[in-house]
C-alpha cells in the first residue's frame, strides 16, 4: 500500500499562488484580446455604441431568465457598462484615467466607512485558557464573552 504524500502548509500555499498567479497572467491576456477585438470591429465599422448597449441589455435578460439574477439594472447602470466597454474599445485614456481616479475615491471612502465599523476580535485558545483560570469555575465549563 503506498504512503501518502504529506506536503507542508508553506508548499501548498505556494501552490495555490503559483496557480492564481497563472490565473492573473491568463484574464490580463483575455482582457487585452477582448481590448484588440472589440477595437478592430469598432473601427471597422461593425459595431457601434448601440450594438454594445443592446448587447449588455441581452446579456443581463439571459442571466435573469437563467435565475442568475433577480432583475435587471436599471437603464443608468446598463449605459454606465457600456461607457466603460466603450472607453477601452475607443481607447479614450482621459475618460480611463477619469474613471480610474474616481474608482480610487470610491475604494478609499469605503475603506473610511469600514474604519469606523465595529470589529469582532477572537481571543486565542491560550487566552481564553488564561481567563477560565483567572476567574471561572472549570468544573462549570462554558465560555466568556468579552467586551
Amino acid at each position: 500500500m503506498a504512503m501518502p504524500t504529506q506536503i507542508s502548509l508553506d508548499e501548498l500555499l505556494s501552490m495555490v499562488m503559483a496557480r492564481l498567479d497563472g490565473v492573473a497572467v491568463n484574464q490580463e491576456n483575455m482582457k487585452s484580446k477582448f481590448n484588440i477585438m472589440g477595437r478592430v470591429l469598432y473601427k471597422k465599422g461593425l459595431i457601434n455604441d448601440e450594438d454594445i448597449l443592446d448587447s449588455i441589455k441581452e446579456e443581463h435578460r439571459i442571466l435573469k431568465e437563467l435565475g442568475m439574477i433577480e432583475d435587471l439594472p436599471p437603464e443608468d447602470v446598463l449605459q454606465s457598462i457600456a461607457d466603460s466597454i466603450l472607453e477601452w474599445i475607443k481607447g479614450d485614456v482621459d475618460a480611463i484615467k477619469k474613471s480610474l481616479k474616481e474608482y480610487e475615491e470610491k475604494i478609499r471612502e469605503m475603506q473610511r466607512q469600514q474604519a469606523h465599523k465595529p470589529r469582532i476580535d477572537v481571543a486565542s485558545p491560550a487566552v481564553l485558557e488564561q481567563l477560565n483560570r483567572m476567574g471561572a469555575n472549570p468544573q462549570k465549563g462554558g465560555g466568556k464573552i468579552i467586551l
